[in-house]
């Protein structure tokens, strides 16, 4: 099995966080998996992107992907281009209302889920975009919750690891609003 994802958003969302913890995960349980970022030089505002394949045996697709398997879309902007890479029956988890989950194409499974709104409500209002990645991992069953738990505080720098509590619920809490949707 491989399989790739498209992560997009702004400056700020914590995407490339969310790709690297992924990516992390996966070579904890044994799994190989590349990571490629994309982003502008703001700190806030600016494009983010990132691209993770994630396989069981040696990979051949190269991070830089000309077709996705799935996608997240933590906001419209900067994600054009995105969509147009999906191949046919592509899960998209979209970040509502950032992201309008009306405007996709109709071969591709659109989940919805207001990121921002479950991070508030398990008091992690910075950590909408492990909301994302715990409601991304649900459906996809891609890694283990407790593997994206142990890379998301491996890869915390210093200077944040006080946010590791909120970070974890947030990527429960994502994981709970998926709970149920078949795969």
């Amino acid at each position: 099995m491989e399989r790739e994802v498209l992560v997009t958003g702004i400056g700020g969302q914590g995407i490339q966080l969310l790709a690297k913890t992924l990516a992390l995960a996966a070579t904890r349980e044994g799994r190989y998996a590349m990571l490629a970022a994309d982003y502008g030089g703001e700190m806030r505002g600016g494009p983010s992107k990132a691209g993770v394949v994630i396989g069981d045996a040696p990979l051949k697709a190269l991070p830089i992907l000309p077709s996705a398997w799935s996608a997240i879309f933590a906001h419209h902007r900067h994600s054009e281009g995105v969509e147009e890479r999906l191949r046919p029956g592509a899960l998209v988890v979209a970040n509502t209302p950032l992201v309008d989950a009306e405007a996709f194409r109709d071969d591709v499974r659109v989940f919805a889920v207001d990121a921002m709104a479950v991070a508030r409500g398990v008091e992690a209002p910075n950590a909408s975009g492990f909301v994302l990645l715990g409601a991304y991992n649900a459906l996809t069953r891609m890694v283990a919750p407790a593997a994206l738990i142990s890379a998301m505080e491996e890869l915390l720098p210093p200077y944040r690891r006080q946010h590791a509590p909120a970070n974890a619920r947030a990527l429960s809490a994502g994981a709970a609003v998926a709970e149920g949707v078949p795969a």
